[in-house]
């Protein structure tokens, strides 16, 4: 089917073909998300062979409950909240198999960095940084781009905190808009904006890292 029949059926017309049976409006759905929904699978699991089977299981999921969709949220962020929930429960899993948890605490609990960069509490420039964050504008487009540097922003995405990858991911990898952040993972626009600062926050720093080793090497 081509891109301008894809973009010209609304989740109206398409939930009613899906629900009669309709194999090609089942293809115009893979067509639009099943990418964004790989994207997001695999920064729960660090196999690209598993996080096809989330999708997968996501679609079937998707198939087995359209009669039950009561159309509350968008077509679109339910799927995805079908898919967190594969991806929580796999992730949950991998992590047990390897000895780890993925208990995390409350979006504000911790520091996003580490305290020592910024002016201590006292002075009159307080809370600004003592040495501003990297700025990696000058840097070749080659290096930024390159998969050494892709790999250790996806690395860093999937060794955050659930929330904070899932957030990190919808809203700056699949381009997502805050409201629907908001509406697929049940955040308050608040709770969305602290996970985002705080993902970003650890992400760049990671980033910072990874350019200052390229440099010395």
């Amino acid at each position: 089917m081509s891109a301008a029949a894809e973009a010209g059926i609304d989740d109206a017309a398409l939930l009613e073909a899906l629900r009669a049976g309709d194999e090609a409006s089942f293809e115009v759905l893979v067509c639009r998300h099943h990418r964004a929904l790989f994207t997001l699978a695999r920064s729960y699991v660090r196999s690209e062979t598993v996080a096809e089977e989330i999708v997968q299981e996501t679609w079937l999921g998707v198939l087995r409950g359209l009669d039950r969709f009561e159309g509350r949220s968008s077509l679109k962020t339910w799927i995805f909240s079908v898919l967190i929930n594969q991806a929580r429960a796999r992730g949950r899993l991998e992590q047990r198999r390897a000895a780890t948890s993925l208990d995390e605490g409350p979006p504000g609990d911790g520091p996003a960095e580490d305290p020592r960069r910024f002016v201590p509490p006292g002075d009159a420039f307080e809370g600004y940084w003592v040495t501003a964050p990297r700025c990696f504008g000058h840097l070749p487009e080659e290096q930024v781009t390159s998969t050494e540097t892709l790999e250790a922003v996806a690395e860093a995405i999937r060794s955050l905190p659930a929330r904070q990858r899932e957030v990190i991911t919808l809203r700056d990898v699949e381009g997502w808009s805050a409201e629907e952040v908001c509406a697929s993972l049940g955040l308050s626009e608040a709770n969305q904006r602290v996970l985002l600062h705080r993902a970003r926050v650890r992400v760049r720093s990671v980033l910072e890292g990874h350019f200052a080793a390229e440099g010395a090497s």
